[in-house]
């Protein structure tokens, strides 16, 4: 069976690809440079010979790249052998709403909440006719409140958390085998940050044990994982203190975060 991983080049879809090949499965890797999933490719399979890793270049802020992706992967790995599919691309802006540059978030829109339900439509249509499969959409914790000088990265994750949320409940009602699952984690140690512009100071996660967590917690039915004992009580905590009070708090605290623009 395979497992296809967007954004699988870095972070924590490397780790998630790395912990999906150790698994067992056959894999399906994109993102957007081609040499880094050529390298991944190589590494896997130096390492477990038997694997089959297919690689497709995409980038999914683009809607029809999605598109492709979904056929060139049932056309080379074969409908009913894709048996997790992991939507783990995304990208964050950090700023001001008003300062902040509306092309990038607009990419950041595409990328992060548009590719994901493109995605998570094409393949559980496929899942559910075929009778079983697994999704992950990665969103985060910042998927539970909302998030000033960090907006539209917040927003994105809360609409990746609650589709993700939605759609689990509507095939666990039809008694579907499918499995769809959320992981939230909170900060964790990957070049994210710095990608988006945002300096993180304090104990972080690893990319290998969000991977983990989130993967095993996808194969255990979980509707959302929140890795690490911290992130799980800041959440209900922040749910606690209600709307208004948690979004001035994390202002004081995206505030601080602020570093150097790309």
């Amino acid at each position: 069976m395979y497992a296809l991983v967007t954004g699988a080049s870095a972070g924590i879809g490397l780790e998630i690809t790395k912990y999906l090949a150790q698994k067992g499965y056959d894999l399906i890797i994109t993102a957007r440079r081609e040499d880094r999933l050529q390298k991944l490719r190589a590494q896997i399979l130096e390492k477990y010979p038997d694997r089959k890793v297919i690689v497709i270049a995409a980038d999914l802020s683009d809607r029809e790249e999605c598109r492709r992706l979904f056929a060139e992967s049932i056309a080379q790995a074969g409908s009913q052998n894709i048996d997790f599919v992991v939507n783990n691309a995304g990208m964050g802006v950090y700023g001001l709403f008003l300062d902040t540059d509306l092309e990038k978030e607009l990419t950041l829109i595409d990328l992060n909440v548009t590719s994901v339900h493109i995605l998570s439509k094409l393949f559980l249509r496929e899942m559910v006719k075929n009778g079983h499969g697994v999704l992950l959409n990665v969103g985060s914790c910042a998927g539970f409140t909302s998030g000033p000088t960090f907006s539209s990265y917040y927003a994105s994750k809360n609409y990746v958390v609650r589709l993700t949320e939605a759609i689990h409940e509507e095939l666990r009602q039809a008694h579907s085998p499918v499995k769809v699952c959320c992981l939230c984690p909170g900060p964790v140690d990957t070049a994210f940050n710095k990608n988006s512009g945002v300096a993180v100071s304090g104990k972080q996660i690893t990319a290998k044990q969000a991977a983990r967590e989130g993967v095993d917690g996808a194969l255990e039915g979980k509707m959302i994982v929140i890795p690490g004992t911290k992130m799980k009580l800041v959440t209900v905590g922040s749910h606690l203190l209600g709307e208004h009070l948690s979004t001035v708090i994390n202002y004081h605290i995206q505030k601080k975060k602020a570093g150097k623009k790309k």
